[in-house]
């Protein structure tokens, strides 16, 4: 009888293992995630990109991030001036914390975030006035070496 009853408990703890493994198993099955992308273009097209000091490619571009807050871009292209800004991408309701918690591994489907940024415009590069140019290097020079002022 006491074989009877310690089949039964070493039974009923392998049912609540399977049934706890299948849980898990369930639960890992039906985690989503969540994809994040933004979108940069320029006008004109074709200028080199920089987010956060790395290059990721010509305009228009569309690259993943990782986290919401804020960028820096810089973007360049031959005959235009350099522009320089910041951008903050602020997170959707369902990446509030605990919520995100749901949205990264509850949600049986992958969420996308496809994020656009207002197209940059490039200011064409003006052409620089040797003369101009030589007269102020000339004027600094002279007040740093007199200390005078023009």
């Amino acid at each position: 009888m006491n074989q009877d009853r310690h089949a039964r408990m070493r039974s009923g703890e392998a049912r609540r293992i399977a049934y706890k493994s299948a849980l898990i198993l369930a639960f890992s099955l039906l985690s989503g995630c969540v994809e994040r992308t933004v979108s940069i273009n320029t006008e004109p097209q074709g200028a080199t990109v920089i987010l956060n000091d790395q290059e990721v490619g010509k305009s228009p571009v569309k690259v993943p991030f990782t986290w919401y807050g804020d960028y820096d871009i810089i973007i360049r292209k031959p005959g235009y001036e350099t522009l320089k800004t910041n951008h903050k991408l602020d997170p959707p309701w369902y990446q509030w914390p605990v919520i995100d918690l749901f949205a990264e591994c509850l949600v049986p489907f992958t969420v996308y975030d496809d994020r656009e940024i207002e197209t940059l415009v490039l200011a064409p590069r003006t052409p620089v006035d040797k003369e101009a140019l030589l007269q102020s290097a000339q004027d600094l020079r002279g007040r740093a070496l007199g200390g005078s002022a023009p």
